[in-house]
Protein backbone atom coordinates (compact mmCIF):
# COMPACT_ATOMS: atom_id res chain seq x y z
CA UNK A 1 0.00 0.00 0.00
CA UNK A 2 1.57 3.32 -0.93
CA UNK A 3 2.66 5.19 1.79
CA UNK A 4 2.86 9.01 2.07
CA UNK A 5 5.78 10.22 -0.74
CA UNK A 6 2.56 9.96 -2.66
CA UNK A 7 3.68 7.46 -4.97
CA UNK A 8 2.31 4.01 -5.89
CA UNK A 9 3.93 0.79 -4.11
CA UNK A 10 3.68 -0.73 -7.25
CA UNK A 11 6.04 -3.63 -6.04
CA UNK A 12 10.04 -4.06 -6.55
CA UNK A 13 11.64 -5.12 -9.38
CA UNK A 14 13.52 -8.24 -8.52
CA UNK A 15 16.16 -8.86 -10.99
CA UNK A 16 17.82 -11.33 -8.81
CA UNK A 17 18.38 -15.46 -9.92
CA UNK A 18 15.59 -16.29 -6.95
CA UNK A 19 12.88 -15.39 -9.17
CA UNK A 20 14.53 -15.44 -12.51
CA UNK A 21 14.77 -11.68 -13.36
CA UNK A 22 10.78 -11.53 -13.22
CA UNK A 23 9.51 -8.01 -11.98
CA UNK A 24 6.99 -7.96 -9.27
CA UNK A 25 3.93 -5.68 -9.41
CA UNK A 26 1.31 -4.83 -7.43
CA UNK A 27 -1.07 -4.90 -10.25
CA UNK A 28 -0.90 -8.94 -10.07
CA UNK A 29 -1.38 -9.36 -7.04
CA UNK A 30 -5.51 -9.19 -5.94
CA UNK A 31 -6.71 -5.80 -4.19
CA UNK A 32 -7.55 -8.06 -1.09
CA UNK A 33 -3.90 -8.66 -0.80
CA UNK A 34 -2.82 -5.28 -1.36
CA UNK A 35 -5.16 -3.59 1.01
CA UNK A 36 -5.82 -6.10 3.50
CA UNK A 37 -3.98 -4.97 7.15
CA UNK A 38 -1.94 -7.73 8.73
CA UNK A 39 -3.71 -8.80 12.29
CA UNK A 40 -1.45 -8.11 15.46
CA UNK A 41 0.89 -5.63 13.91
CA UNK A 42 0.70 -1.72 14.68
CA UNK A 43 -0.80 0.20 12.67
CA UNK A 44 -0.01 3.80 12.21
CA UNK A 45 -2.53 5.31 10.21
CA UNK A 46 -0.08 8.99 9.77
CA UNK A 47 1.90 6.40 7.46
CA UNK A 48 -0.49 5.52 4.57
CA UNK A 49 -1.37 8.25 2.09
CA UNK A 50 -4.86 8.70 2.04
CA UNK A 51 -5.00 9.99 -1.79
CA UNK A 52 -3.29 7.36 -2.59
CA UNK A 53 -4.48 4.65 -5.82
CA UNK A 54 -2.69 1.23 -4.40
CA UNK A 55 -3.88 -1.38 -7.48
CA UNK A 56 -5.70 1.31 -9.10
CA UNK A 57 -6.54 2.51 -12.55
CA UNK A 58 -4.48 5.64 -13.88
CA UNK A 59 -6.65 8.59 -13.11
CA UNK A 60 -10.47 9.55 -12.15
CA UNK A 61 -11.89 8.60 -15.70
CA UNK A 62 -10.61 5.42 -15.77
CA UNK A 63 -11.49 4.50 -12.39
CA UNK A 64 -15.15 5.82 -13.38
CA UNK A 65 -14.87 3.59 -16.37
CA UNK A 66 -13.30 0.77 -14.82
CA UNK A 67 -15.99 0.78 -11.82
CA UNK A 68 -18.97 0.82 -14.47
CA UNK A 69 -17.49 -2.13 -16.07
CA UNK A 70 -17.68 -3.77 -12.66
CA UNK A 71 -21.38 -3.79 -13.05
CA UNK A 72 -22.43 -6.81 -15.22
CA UNK A 73 -20.13 -9.04 -13.11
CA UNK A 74 -21.27 -7.64 -10.01
CA UNK A 75 -25.09 -8.58 -10.97
CA UNK A 76 -24.25 -11.82 -12.21
CA UNK A 77 -22.50 -13.01 -9.15
CA UNK A 78 -25.44 -11.23 -6.96
CA UNK A 79 -27.99 -12.89 -8.37
CA UNK A 80 -26.10 -16.43 -8.77
CA UNK A 81 -25.77 -16.33 -4.68
CA UNK A 82 -29.48 -15.71 -4.35
CA UNK A 83 -30.41 -18.04 -6.90
CA UNK A 84 -28.16 -20.64 -4.86
CA UNK A 85 -29.93 -19.57 -1.45
CA UNK A 86 -33.12 -20.42 -2.45
CA UNK A 87 -31.63 -24.44 -2.95
CA UNK A 88 -30.46 -24.31 0.92
CA UNK A 89 -27.09 -22.40 0.37
CA UNK A 90 -26.45 -20.58 3.55
CA UNK A 91 -23.99 -18.07 2.31
CA UNK A 92 -23.93 -14.40 2.09
CA UNK A 93 -21.73 -11.13 2.14
CA UNK A 94 -21.60 -8.04 5.05
CA UNK A 95 -20.04 -5.17 3.78
CA UNK A 96 -19.02 -3.90 7.20
CA UNK A 97 -18.17 0.31 6.70
CA UNK A 98 -16.30 2.20 8.79
CA UNK A 99 -14.69 5.90 8.49
CA UNK A 100 -14.41 9.45 9.65
CA UNK A 101 -17.18 11.49 8.90
CA UNK A 102 -17.22 12.62 5.54
CA UNK A 103 -14.75 9.51 4.68
CA UNK A 104 -17.66 8.08 1.82
CA UNK A 105 -19.57 5.63 3.81
CA UNK A 106 -23.42 6.94 2.39
CA UNK A 107 -21.41 7.49 -0.79
CA UNK A 108 -20.30 3.98 -1.29
CA UNK A 109 -23.78 2.73 -0.20
CA UNK A 110 -25.27 5.01 -3.12
CA UNK A 111 -22.21 4.47 -5.75
CA UNK A 112 -20.76 1.13 -5.28
CA UNK A 113 -24.30 -1.20 -3.62
CA UNK A 114 -25.96 0.61 -6.95
CA UNK A 115 -24.39 -1.41 -9.19
CA UNK A 116 -26.11 -4.53 -7.75
CA UNK A 117 -30.01 -5.58 -7.33
CA UNK A 118 -31.19 -3.91 -4.17
CA UNK A 119 -34.05 -6.21 -3.95
CA UNK A 120 -30.74 -8.84 -2.79
CA UNK A 121 -29.48 -6.13 -0.52
CA UNK A 122 -30.19 -5.28 3.47
CA UNK A 123 -28.82 -1.93 4.38
CA UNK A 124 -28.67 -0.83 7.90
CA UNK A 125 -26.84 2.96 9.14
CA UNK A 126 -26.39 2.55 12.80
CA UNK A 127 -26.60 5.47 14.52
CA UNK A 128 -26.55 6.18 18.34
CA UNK A 129 -28.03 3.55 20.26
CA UNK A 130 -31.52 3.56 21.16
CA UNK A 131 -33.13 3.19 24.99
CA UNK A 132 -34.02 -0.41 23.49
CA UNK A 133 -30.43 -1.61 22.43
CA UNK A 134 -28.74 0.09 25.64
CA UNK A 135 -30.40 -2.28 27.57
CA UNK A 136 -29.11 -5.22 25.53
CA UNK A 137 -25.27 -6.37 24.76
CA UNK A 138 -23.71 -4.44 22.69
CA UNK A 139 -23.90 -7.01 19.70
CA UNK A 140 -27.74 -7.39 20.01
CA UNK A 141 -28.78 -4.60 17.31
CA UNK A 142 -25.84 -6.11 15.24
CA UNK A 143 -27.40 -9.29 14.68
CA UNK A 144 -30.80 -8.29 14.15
CA UNK A 145 -29.69 -6.87 11.32
CA UNK A 146 -27.23 -9.43 9.53
CA UNK A 147 -27.91 -10.27 5.76
CA UNK A 148 -29.57 -13.71 5.34
CA UNK A 149 -28.63 -16.21 3.02
CA UNK A 150 -28.31 -15.21 -0.55
CA UNK A 151 -28.60 -11.84 0.85
CA UNK A 152 -25.52 -9.05 0.50
CA UNK A 153 -25.61 -6.79 3.76
CA UNK A 154 -24.22 -3.53 4.26
CA UNK A 155 -23.25 -2.15 7.47
CA UNK A 156 -23.13 2.20 7.57
CA UNK A 157 -20.87 1.90 10.89
CA UNK A 158 -21.33 -0.62 13.01
CA UNK A 159 -20.28 -2.39 15.87
CA UNK A 160 -17.14 -1.38 15.98
CA UNK A 161 -18.65 2.34 17.32
CA UNK A 162 -18.74 0.40 20.41
CA UNK A 163 -14.94 0.44 20.52
CA UNK A 164 -14.42 3.85 18.48
CA UNK A 165 -16.39 6.45 20.03
CA UNK A 166 -16.80 4.40 23.42
CA UNK A 167 -12.77 4.65 23.58
CA UNK A 168 -12.96 8.12 22.62
CA UNK A 169 -15.32 9.58 24.53
CA UNK A 170 -15.19 6.99 27.32
CA UNK A 171 -18.48 6.35 27.59
CA UNK A 172 -17.07 2.64 28.65
CA UNK A 173 -15.13 1.65 31.54
CA UNK A 174 -11.01 0.10 30.58
CA UNK A 175 -11.40 -3.43 31.51
CA UNK A 176 -15.33 -4.06 29.73
CA UNK A 177 -14.17 -1.84 26.46
CA UNK A 178 -11.03 -4.10 26.28
CA UNK A 179 -13.14 -7.49 26.61
CA UNK A 180 -15.29 -6.04 23.55
CA UNK A 181 -12.52 -6.89 21.18
CA UNK A 182 -12.43 -10.33 21.46
CA UNK A 183 -16.04 -10.62 21.67
CA UNK A 184 -16.00 -9.45 18.33
CA UNK A 185 -13.50 -11.39 17.25
CA UNK A 186 -15.43 -14.28 18.58
CA UNK A 187 -18.76 -12.86 16.72
CA UNK A 188 -17.13 -12.79 13.48
CA UNK A 189 -15.48 -15.73 13.84
CA UNK A 190 -19.25 -17.29 14.26
CA UNK A 191 -20.49 -15.76 11.07
CA UNK A 192 -17.61 -16.93 9.23
CA UNK A 193 -18.80 -20.61 10.16
CA UNK A 194 -22.08 -19.92 9.07
CA UNK A 195 -21.38 -18.37 5.71
CA UNK A 196 -20.66 -15.05 6.30
CA UNK A 197 -18.27 -13.36 4.18
CA UNK A 198 -17.26 -10.39 6.38
CA UNK A 199 -15.82 -7.45 4.32
CA UNK A 200 -14.60 -4.64 6.65
CA UNK A 201 -13.53 -1.75 4.85
CA UNK A 202 -11.41 1.23 6.81
CA UNK A 203 -12.22 4.30 4.68
CA UNK A 204 -8.98 6.33 5.32
CA UNK A 205 -9.42 10.24 5.16
CA UNK A 206 -7.19 12.65 5.37
CA UNK A 207 -7.32 15.42 8.10
CA UNK A 208 -7.04 18.10 4.87
CA UNK A 209 -9.30 16.10 2.92
CA UNK A 210 -12.39 16.03 5.69
CA UNK A 211 -11.84 19.99 6.44
CA UNK A 212 -12.87 20.43 2.17
CA UNK A 213 -15.47 18.23 2.52
CA UNK A 214 -16.97 19.45 5.51
CA UNK A 215 -16.47 23.22 3.99
CA UNK A 216 -18.09 22.07 0.93
CA UNK A 217 -21.45 21.23 3.25
CA UNK A 218 -21.19 24.59 4.67
CA UNK A 219 -20.50 26.31 1.06
CA UNK A 220 -23.77 24.51 -0.51
CA UNK A 221 -27.00 25.36 0.86
CA UNK A 222 -28.20 22.30 -0.64
CA UNK A 223 -25.86 20.65 1.43
CA UNK A 224 -26.45 21.79 4.88
CA UNK A 225 -28.89 19.22 5.88
CA UNK A 226 -25.66 16.91 5.71
CA UNK A 227 -24.08 18.97 8.33
CA UNK A 228 -24.16 18.38 11.74
CA UNK A 229 -22.04 21.10 14.35
CA UNK A 230 -21.27 18.39 16.02
CA UNK A 231 -18.53 17.52 13.08
CA UNK A 232 -16.71 20.65 14.27
CA UNK A 233 -16.24 18.83 17.95
CA UNK A 234 -15.70 15.49 16.58
CA UNK A 235 -12.52 16.47 13.88
CA UNK A 236 -11.08 18.25 17.45
CA UNK A 237 -10.89 14.32 18.64
CA UNK A 238 -9.47 13.60 15.44
CA UNK A 239 -6.16 12.27 16.59
CA UNK A 240 -8.01 9.87 19.78
CA UNK A 241 -10.12 8.53 16.94
CA UNK A 242 -6.96 8.01 14.64
CA UNK A 243 -5.45 6.11 17.69
CA UNK A 244 -9.10 4.28 17.87
CA UNK A 245 -8.88 3.02 14.82
CA UNK A 246 -5.36 2.00 14.75
CA UNK A 247 -6.12 -0.37 18.00
CA UNK A 248 -9.24 -1.67 16.45
CA UNK A 249 -7.23 -2.57 13.04
CA UNK A 250 -4.26 -4.24 14.94
CA UNK A 251 -6.73 -6.07 17.37
CA UNK A 252 -9.44 -7.30 14.90
CA UNK A 253 -7.98 -7.95 11.45
CA UNK A 254 -7.87 -11.70 11.33
CA UNK A 255 -7.80 -14.23 9.55
CA UNK A 256 -11.67 -15.17 9.68
CA UNK A 257 -13.03 -11.38 9.01
CA UNK A 258 -9.68 -9.27 8.15
CA UNK A 259 -9.35 -5.32 7.72
CA UNK A 260 -9.20 -3.90 4.45
CA UNK A 261 -7.82 -0.11 4.46
CA UNK A 262 -8.65 1.84 1.53
CA UNK A 263 -7.51 5.22 0.44
CA UNK A 264 -10.83 7.48 0.43
CA UNK A 265 -9.21 11.16 -0.50
CA UNK A 266 -10.01 10.30 -4.41
CA UNK A 267 -13.64 9.24 -4.39
CA UNK A 268 -13.17 7.39 -8.03
CA UNK A 269 -10.78 5.26 -6.04
CA UNK A 270 -12.63 4.50 -3.03
CA UNK A 271 -16.12 3.35 -5.36
CA UNK A 272 -13.62 1.28 -7.41
CA UNK A 273 -11.80 -0.67 -4.83
CA UNK A 274 -14.71 -1.42 -2.82
CA UNK A 275 -16.56 -2.53 -5.87
CA UNK A 276 -12.99 -4.65 -6.70
CA UNK A 277 -12.97 -5.95 -3.49
CA UNK A 278 -16.61 -7.21 -3.71
CA UNK A 279 -15.92 -8.72 -6.73
CA UNK A 280 -12.79 -11.03 -5.66
CA UNK A 281 -14.92 -12.22 -2.47
CA UNK A 282 -17.82 -12.63 -4.74
CA UNK A 283 -15.64 -14.56 -7.45
CA UNK A 284 -14.18 -16.88 -4.11
CA UNK A 285 -17.53 -17.41 -3.38
CA UNK A 286 -18.05 -18.95 -7.21
CA UNK A 287 -22.46 -19.30 -6.24
CA UNK A 288 -23.91 -21.44 -9.11
CA UNK A 289 -27.01 -21.89 -9.83
CA UNK A 290 -28.94 -24.68 -8.41
CA UNK A 291 -30.25 -27.59 -10.93
CA UNK A 292 -34.17 -27.79 -11.35
CA UNK A 293 -36.07 -30.23 -9.44
CA UNK A 294 -38.08 -31.26 -12.15
CA UNK A 295 -38.13 -32.77 -15.70
CA UNK A 296 -37.25 -30.21 -17.52
CA UNK A 297 -38.06 -32.09 -20.98
CA UNK A 298 -41.65 -33.08 -19.60
CA UNK A 299 -42.50 -29.12 -18.36
CA UNK A 300 -41.40 -28.18 -21.90
CA UNK A 301 -43.93 -30.60 -23.72
CA UNK A 302 -46.36 -29.73 -21.28
CA UNK A 303 -45.91 -26.45 -22.29
CA UNK A 304 -46.03 -26.43 -25.70
CA UNK A 305 -49.33 -28.20 -25.64
CA UNK A 306 -51.10 -25.16 -23.77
Amino acid sequence: MAKKDGKKDSGKKDGGKGDGGRKRKHREASLRELLRVPGGERVDLAAYDASATPGGPADKAAGLAATAALAPRLADLQERLYAASTAGDRRRVLLVLQGMDTSGKGGTVKHVIGLFNPSGCRIRAFKAPTPEEQSHPFLWRIMKALPRPGEIGIFDRSHYEDVLIARVRELVPPTPLNRRYGQINRFEKTLADDGVTVVKVFLHLSYEEQRARLLERLDNPEKHWKFNVGDIEERGMWPAYQQAYAIALKRCSTEAAPWYLVPADRKWYRNWAISKLLLEHLEALDPAYPPGDFDVDESRRRLLAT
